[in-house]
């Protein structure tokens, strides 16, 4: 009879020696000429600006925006299962929702407005 963990460190096993073949095949056949443009940071498709050329900090708009994806992902990842099942959830899950809500969009919405994350040039 098999451990039911078998599966588990199977895969495990498969995702270690699949990361650790590809490292080790990137170093044998990968490229090895490098240029001064593969050291650019690179900004969206525009010129880096020059604070970040020179260690300098990002501006906050990349990660305000990277924030705002990740909070509306989130949203509409736990709010679909709530919307299916609605009719069969108590007043506990509707309240916890609403705090969820509330928490979720707008105190974090709230903070990448001040944070300036909202205003484009």
């Amino acid at each position: 009879m098999t451990s039911p963990y078998l599966p588990i460190l199977f895969f495990f096993t498969f995702g270690v020696g699949f990361a650790a073949l590809s490292v080790l095949l990137l170093g044998i056949i990968g490229p090895r000429k490098y240029n001064a443009v593969k050291f650019q940071a690179y900004e969206c498709g525009i010129q880096p600006s020059p604070r970040a050329e020179a260690g300098g900090r990002f501006p906050v708009k990349y990660t305000t925006v990277a924030m705002l994806f990740i909070i509306f992902d989130i949203e509409a990842v736990f709010l679909l299962p709530f919307a299916v099942a609605f009719d069969q959830l108590g007043l506990a899950v509707l309240l916890g929702v609403t705090l969820f809500l509330v928490n979720a969009f707008f105190i974090a919405d709230a903070y990448v407005w001040r944070r300036g994350g909202l205003e484009w040039d």
